[in-house]
């Protein structure tokens, strides 16, 4: 089935807004609809590609529960941290090893997150690191489009 490509990244910069949320009290459009007028404010961006990450604690995925909240931010990448606008924030991604897998469908189907964490982690050479998630939203990123097309990372690291 679906098999990613295994990158090594060095820390990335953003700038952006974040909401704390759960999967069963999901504000991802929200969050959205409060970034998307601003983000031109940004001016170090690197390119035009949207971030959408999340910060979830350690054992979040272990001890899966819906009503558990995470950290969702919608931002750009930056070249660095010098002007961040009002009511907006910065956040680092450490570096390290991601398990990239290329997305096309809507964005609302959560198959895709399924299969990556109960299929593809189990059966792979990886575990899950503790370290944020995200996915890039390019110029073929289409908010509720089945053609749509994004790239969702997973931090990994190799089983011991």
């Amino acid at each position: 089935m679906l098999q990613p490509r295994i990158e090594v990244i060095a820390e990335k910069k953003l700038i952006g807004k974040r909401l704390p949320m759960s999967f069963a009290n999901n504000r991802t459009g929200e969050l959205w609809k409060s970034f998307m007028p601003r983000r031109h404010e940004i001016h170090q961006a690197i390119g035009a590609d949207l971030y959408s990450m999340q910060q979830y604690a350690p054992g979040f995925f272990t001890d899966f529960n819906p009503a558990a909240e995470f950290e969702k931010w919608a931002g750009l990448e930056v070249t660095d941290f010098a002007t961040v606008p009002p009511d907006m924030e910065a956040v680092l991604i450490p570096g390290g090893q991601y398990a990239v897998f290329f997305y096309r469908g809507l964005n609302t189907d959560t198959s895709i997150f399924q299969y990556i964490f109960t299929t593809w982690l189990p059966a792979s050479d990886y575990v899950l690191d503790d370290r944020p998630h995200f996915e890039i939203l390019g110029p073929k990123y289409r908010n509720n489009d089945p053609a749509s097309e994004e790239e969702i990372w997973i931090p990994v690291s190799r089983k011991a």
